[in-house]
């Protein structure tokens, strides 16, 4: 693998307390260190102090939603970060979820596609510096002109679920980023990303990678289980592994969960659909499932670990040096 990325920061560490395990990711040999945002950690602080810690990393987003910042406030984060970190900041920008976006920020999940592609569209307009008018998703901007023009433009790329995001992003953006797929989830999806990119255009395909090294069967399935039944029930998620093919291993899962049997759809999950979707075992063999991933068509694996065990000892175990 010529890049391997991790997730920051570390589930349950205090940040302020992370900047020697960050320090050593630069020296072990990982290449990305990759923030989310979801209800804990906004995505650009951790990726800030990462920036001066470890001054080698690349930083990305992975991902910032397209409704909970305004088009000016969202661009003048981006362009903060970029400055900071000439070269090494990559944009990543998604829908999030309906439970994110409208359950927890109250805004509306309206129109995801048209949000996206609209506030991918303003950020390649604003920051170059040029004053800015126009619709743009959801919001009206009239005469925004970016007051901080970064000395390199940072990469925007797209979280993409099925197709039509997809070709978004390998149309309108600089790649996509992937989560809650397979290894061989990964051949079917990695080429419509390629083939909507304009001729002679690269993507770059980015997966976010949940990872259990070392741990024991009885806890990657209990966990296994936790998390696929908290993402896989949000209706994005559903419709995407309707889509990928796997209707008939979680259908008893998906009437369990409508029926209000929390407890029951979640022991209902097949261990074959945990161990595709979630690398566990011994370190040796994480990184070999790692490679699929990059042999099917990832130019770009970050891992997650999950807040088992020694997360310092795992992610020396997953190294690349």
């Amino acid at each position: 693998m010529t890049r391997l990325g991790m997730t920051i920061p570390f589930i349950n560490i205090p940040l302020a307390q992370q900047r020697e395990w960050i320090i050593e990711l630069e020296a072990l040999g990982y290449t990305d260190v990759w923030s989310s945002e979801a209800d804990a950690h906004d995505a650009f602080t951790p990726l800030a102090l990462a920036s001066v810690w470890a001054p080698s990393l690349r930083l990305g987003t992975a991902i910032v939603p397209a409704y909970t910042r305004s088009p000016a406030l969202m661009a003048q984060s981006v362009a903060t970060l970029a400055e900071a970190a000439p070269g090494r900041f990559v944009f990543g920008i998604g829908t999030s979820s309906d439970v994110i976006v409208e359950r927890w920020n109250g805004i509306p999940f309206t129109e995801p596609y048209r949000q996206v592609r609209e506030m991918v569209r303003f950020l390649d307009d604003s920051l170059t510096g040029e004053k800015v008018s126009g619709t743009y998703g959801a919001s009206e901007v009239n005469g925004f002109k970016l007051g901080l023009v970064p000395e390199v433009k940072p990469k925007v790329m797209v979280a993409a679920l099925r197709e039509g995001m997809l070709r978004l992003a390998g149309r309108h953006s600089d790649g996509a980023i992937i989560n809650w797929l397979s290894a061989d989830d990964v051949a079917k999806v990695a080429p419509i990303v390629h083939g909507a990119a304009p001729s002679g255009a690269t993507r770059e395909v980015v997966a976010r990678i949940f990872v259990m090294p070392d741990a024991d069967r009885d806890t990657v399935l209990w966990l296994g289980r936790r998390m696929v039944a908290s993402y896989l029930n949000v209706p994005v998620y559903r419709a995407f592994h309707e889509w990928l093919g796997r209707t008939e291993e979680l259908a008893e899962m998906w009437r369990l969960w409508g029926e209000g049997d929390r407890a029951g759809a979640t022991a209902a999950i097949p261990e074959s659909v945990v161990d595709a979707l979630i690398v566990s075992g011994p370190a040796a063999e994480c990184r070999e499932h790692l490679a699929r991933y990059v042999a099917n068509g990832v130019t770009t694996p970050v891992v997650a670990l999950l807040p088992v065990g020694d997360q310092q000892a795992a992610y020396r175990a997953l190294a690349p040096v």
